[in-house]
C-alpha cells in the first residue's frame, strides 16, 4: 500500500513537471494547474528553472528522397530510394488531407505552443491512473520532432534513444519543440510533418503514400482516401495494408474513428461522414519501382548507378555517393537514346533466344562525346536462374556492374594497323608469311616492362588453315589473317601496339592489367562492348578518344542542375585513323563481312572471331555512331564454346564474328540511324598512304590468270593474279585505291 503511494506521488510528480513545460511555453492555463497538482510551493517559474527548458535548435537534416533517372529526351525509366518519398509543399496537398491529419492528431494545433497542455494533462493523468489503452498527447509539432530525430539517427541505438519511453527524452523534445514553433509558421510545421511522416506499405511522406495507397497526388484526395492515410499515420506498422487481412480491417477501422471525429469536430456532416464510413478500404497496392531489376532498361540503368557509385566527380567518398544516389532526391538525365535502345533490344531479340545458353551484348557510343546511347543484352536482368536471368550487365566492365567479359578477337587487329601506319606504313604495305607464325625468337616479341614474352614453341595458325603469301594492310585486314597480324606486331612492336590500344580506352573487364603477350593482336584479353565500342569511336572521330559516359546533368532537390560535359582527348593523328577508316570500310564489300552486306551510308568495322571459337564480335562504326556486339556463353567460354550449337532456333556449325553479331549490328545500326542523314568519313590522304614505301608483294612467279593456290576463306584471301594493261600485275583483291603494281 505504501508502494502504490509512492509510485502514484512519482508519476503526478511527472505529469507537475510536464504542467509546468506546457506554462513555459506560453500557456497561462498552466499557472492555475499547477496549485491544484504540485501545491503552493511550486511555481511555473522555479519548475521551469529545475528543468531548464529553454527552446533548443533542431538539426533537420535534408529528408531521404528518391532519385529518379531520365533517358536523353528527359522521360523517367528508373528510379533509386532509401525511402519512397517525394516532398510537396503544403499547397500540394488536398485541404481535407490537412483538416483530416490535424482532427485525429492534433485538433488545437493552431491554438497551443510546443505542446497541447490540454491533451498532455488528459494523457498523463489517464496513463498514471490507469484504465484502457496508453494514450500518447503529443502535438504535431512535437510528433515531428520526433520524426526527425529518428530518421537522423545513424545507429540503432540512436534510433532506440529518439523513441524510448523516458522523461529525459521527452524533455528535449519539448526543448526542440519549442524552438520548431518560434522557427516556423503553423503550415510550415504542418507542411515538414506531412512530409516526413510514414504511412505504410513503404510509403513516406504524404504524395507518396497517396500515390501508394490510392493512385494519384495528395492534391487529389477526397474526404474518406485522406481519412485512410490520417488514420495510419497513428500505427503505420499495425495498419499496413500490405501485412495481410486484419491489418486492412484495422485500418479501416481506423479510418472510420478518424471520420466520426471530423463528424465530432464539426468538420463534416453527419452525411458526408456516413457516405465515406461506406467506402471500401480502396487501396490500389499501385507499385513503386525501385532499383534496376525492376527498371525498363536495366543494363543502361546499371551502368548509370556504378558510374555514379565508383565516379569521384559525382562526390568524394564512396558511402557520401551511395547516400546522394538512395537518398538525395535526385534528378539524373542520362544519355540513354530510346531508338537506339529499342533498335538494339530488337535486333538481339531477332538472332538469340533468351533461353540459348550464349548470350550477345551491345553497347552502342558517339564518336566525339563517349554518350552510350544504348546498352541491352539477350538475357533479362534478374536473379531468377531458373529463368536463364542474367545478374549482371554484360555489356559493361566490372566497374560498371558487368562480368569478365569475352576475349574480344580480331577486334583488337585494328590497333595494329592503327600503329603501322602511325609508323609510316602504307596502304599497300604488307608481309609474306606462311599457313603458321612461330615467333622467330624468345626475344621477338617484348612487353611494355621489357620482358620478353615472344615464344617460339606456339604456332599461331589462320582460322581456315589456309596457306600464307603476302598480304598488305589492306587485304590482311579484309581477311583477318592471323599470320600476317603476328607478322606485323613484331615489326611495329608488341608494346606499340599496347600503348595504342590504351589510348583508345582498351582495358579488362575483369579490371585486371591487360595480357601483353604476342597474341595480342588477336584479342586474347577479355573486354566488354562498352569500351571496345568507344575504343572503335576514337576511328570514327578522327582519333578523337572520348570516355564513354552515361550522365550529363545532376539536378539536386532544390533544382540546381550540375551539368557534366564529355571528357575527350586527341590520341591518334586523324590522318592515321582516316586511313585505318579506308581500309575497314572494305570489310562489308571485300572482307569478312561481304556475305552480311553494309548498312547504306558509310561505315566501317571489324569482326572478331576468336581461337577456337570461344567467342564472336562485331565492331564497327560510322561518323555518327559506334557500336560492338559481343556473343558468348558466360558458363565459361574455353568449356562451352560456339562450335555446334544452336542460337535463336538456329544451328552453327561454327559461329563466326559476322554469323550472329555482324547481323545484329547491322540490324541495330540500321534502326538507331533511322532518320539521321548520313555523314561521310574524311577520305585518306593518298599521297601520304597511298602506294607503298618498300614493303610491297614480292614479284609474282606464276602466269597471269593462275591462282596462289589458297581456297577462299576467314584468314586467307582467294588472290587471282591478272595483268594491270602496263605490262605489270596485280593482286584482285586488291583493286581501286590500293592496287598493288607488282613486277612480272
Amino acid at each position: 500500500m505504501q508502494a502504490q503511494g509512492k509510485d502514484q506521488k512519482s508519476a503526478f510528480g511527472n505529469v507537475l513537471r510536464l504542467v509546468a513545460a506546457a506554462a513555459a511555453t506560453g500557456v497561462l492555463v498552466a499557472a492555475i494547474a499547477l496549485p491544484a497538482v504540485g501545491g503552493a510551493g511550486m511555481t511555473v517559474k522555479s519548475a521551469t528553472e529545475e528543468l531548464h527548458l529553454l527552446p533548443e535548435e533542431l538539426s533537420e537534416p535534408p529528408l531521404a528522397e528518391k532519385t529518379t533517372l531520365l533517358d536523353a529526351d528527359g522521360k523517367q525509366f528508373a528510379q533509386f530510394y532509401y525511402e519512397n518519398r517525394e516532398s510537396v509543399t503544403l499547397d500540394q496537398v488536398a485541404d481535407i488531407m490537412k483538416t483530416a491529419i490535424v482532427s485525429i492528431e492534433d485538433f488545437r494545433f493552431y491554438e497551443h505552443g510546443a505542446i497541447d497542455l490540454e491533451g498532455t494533462f488528459r494523457a498523463a493523468v489517464k496513463n498514471t491512473t490507469g484504465g484502457g489503452d496508453i494514450q500518447g498527447g503529443s502535438s504535431i509539432t512535437q510528433q515531428y520532432v520526433k520524426q526527425v530525430l529518428v530518421n537522423s539517427a545513424e545507429t540503432k541505438e540512436e534510433q532506440r534513444a529518439a523513441i524510448a519511453p523516458t522523461f529525459s527524452r521527452k524533455l528535449n523534445e519539448l526543448r526542440y519543440a519549442m524552438a520548431i514553433e518560434e522557427k516556423y509558421t503553423k503550415p510550415e510545421i504542418l507542411e515538414r510533418y506531412l512530409n516526413i511522416s510514414y504511412f505504410g506499405a513503404g510509403a513516406h511522406g504524404i504524395q507518396a503514400a497517396s500515390k501508394r495507397f490510392f493512385g494519384k497526388p495528395a492534391a487529389k484526395l477526397n474526404l474518406w482516401e485522406a481519412a485512410t492515410l490520417a488514420g495510419a499515420v497513428q500505427n503505420p506498422s499495425g495498419t499496413d495494408p500490405n501485412a495481410g487481412k486484419a491489418s486492412r480491417q484495422r485500418l479501416l477501422d481506423r479510418r472510420n474513428t478518424v471520420l466520426d471525429r471530423m463528424r465530432e469536430l464539426g468538420k463534416i456532416t453527419e452525411q458526408e461522414a456516413a457516405e465515406a464510413k461506406a467506402k471500401k478500404l480502396g487501396f490500389k497496392d499501385t507499385p513503386v519501382p525501385g532499383g534496376c531489376d525492376e527498371s525498363a532498361y536495366p543494363y543502361f540503368c546499371l551502368y548509370a548507378q556504378y558510374e555514379m557509385l565508383n565516379n569521384e566527380q559525382f562526390g568524394k567518398t564512396a558511402s557520401l555517393r551511395k547516400k546522394q544516389l538512395q537518398r538525395g532526391g535526385l534528378t539524373i538525365k542520362t544519355t540513354l537514346d530510346l531508338k537506339a535502345q529499342k533498335a538494339s533490344e530488337k535486333a538481339i531479340k531477332a538472332y538469340v533466344k533468351t533461353s540459348d545458353h550464349p548470350v550477345a551484348s551491345q553497347a552502342m557510343v558517339v564518336p566525339g562525346t563517349g554518350a552510350i546511347k544504348a546498352m541491352a543484352a539477350s538475357r533479362k536482368f534478374g536473379q531468377n536462374k531458373k529463368k536463364n536471368e542474367m545478374s549482371y550487365n554484360l555489356a559493361a566492365d566490372v566497374m560498371h556492374g558487368g562480368g569478365a567479359g569475352f576475349q574480344a578477337g580480331s577486334t583488337f587487329k585494328p590497333f595494329t594497323l592503327l600503329t603501322a601506319l602511325d609508323q609510316g606504313m602504307k596502304l599497300n604495305d604488307g608481309n609474306t608469311t606462311g599457313a603458321g607464325y612461330r615467333a622467330p625468337s624468345l626475344s621477338s616479341f617484348r612487353d611494355c616492362e621489357g620482358n620478353r614474352v615472344g615464344d617460339p614453341n606456339h604456332e599461331v595458325r589462320n582460322s581456315s588453315e589456309g596457306g600464307g603469301g603476302f598480304k598488305s594492310l589492306t587485304t590482311g585486314t579484309l581477311n583477318s589473317v592471323n599470320t600476317f597480324f603476328l607478322k606485323l606486331e613484331e615489326k611495329v612492336g608488341l608494346c606499340e601496339v599496347v600503348k595504342t590500344a590504351k589510348k583508345l580506352g582498351i582495358k579488362r573487364a575483369d579490371g585486371a592489367k591487360l595480357k601483353e603477350f604476342e597474341t595480342f593482336t588477336l584479342g586474347i584479353n577479355e573486354m566488354d562492348p562498352v569500351t571496345v565500342s568507344a575504343a572503335y569511336a576514337t576511328i570514327a572521330a578522327r582519333g578523337t578518344y572520348c570516355k564513354p559516359m552515361a550522365i550529363t546533368e545532376i539536378r539536386d532537390r532544390n533544382g540546381k542542375a550540375t551539368p557534366y560535359k564529355p571528357k575527350c582527348s586527341q590520341v591518334l593523328d586523324e590522318e592515321v585513323a582516316d586511313a585505318a577508316t579506308h581500309i575497314m570500310s572494305r570489310v562489308f564489300t571485300d572482307g569478312t563481312m561481304q556475305e552480311v552486306g553494309g548498312i547504306g551510308r558509310p561505315a566501317a568495322g571489324k569482326t572478331g572471331t576468336t581461337d577456337g571459337y570461344t567467342a564472336a564480335w562485331f565492331a564497327g562504326f560510322t561518323p555518327d555512331l559506334a557500336s560492338a556486339v559481343s556473343l558468348g556463353d558466360p558458363r565459361g567460354a574455353f568449356k562451352h564454346d560456339l562450335v555446334g550449337v544452336t542460337i535463336g532456333g538456329r544451328y552453327y556449325g561454327y559461329v563466326y564474328g559476322a554469323s550472329i553479331s555482324g547481323r545484329i549490328w547491322k540490324s541495330s545500326m540500321l534502326g538507331a540511324l533511322k532518320g539521321v542523314d548520313p555523314s561521310s568519313f574524311t577520305p585518306v590522304n593518298m599521297s601520304r598512304f597511298g602506294g607503298c614505301s618498300g614493303l610491297c608483294a614480292p614479284p609474282p612467279t606464276r602466269k597471269p590468270g593462275t591462282t596462289d593456290g589458297h581456297g577462299p576463306g576467314n584468314g586467307d584471301e582467294h588472290v587471282v593474279i591478272t595483268g594491270d594493261g602496263n605490262g605489270g600485275f596485280m593482286n584482285e583483291g586488291d583493286i581501286g585505291d590500293n592496287s598493288i603494281p607488282v613486277v612480272p
